[in-house]
């Protein structure tokens, strides 16, 4: 197993727009994309909280602005 400050993670999400963690080592599941960003847990971590301001899901989103 890999030390967690070395182990790559990607940023995916879905096409919702909700992000995630996955394994670098590991094929992007069916329903997520690559937002292409890899580094560590933390790294990815501080990535999504960049850019995921606002959690609610697209479709709410875009129900909500009419």
């Amino acid at each position: 197993m890999n030390d967690s400050t070395t182990q790559q993670f990607l940023v995916v999400a879905n096409d919702e727009e909700q992000y995630s963690l996955w394994d670098a080592d590991r094929p992007v599941p069916l329903g997520w994309h690559g937002q292409g960003f890899q580094g560590t847990k933390d790294e990815c971590l501080a990535h999504i909280d960049r850019v995921w301001t606002d959690m609610r899901p697209r479709s709410v989103r875009l129900a909500a602005a009419g």
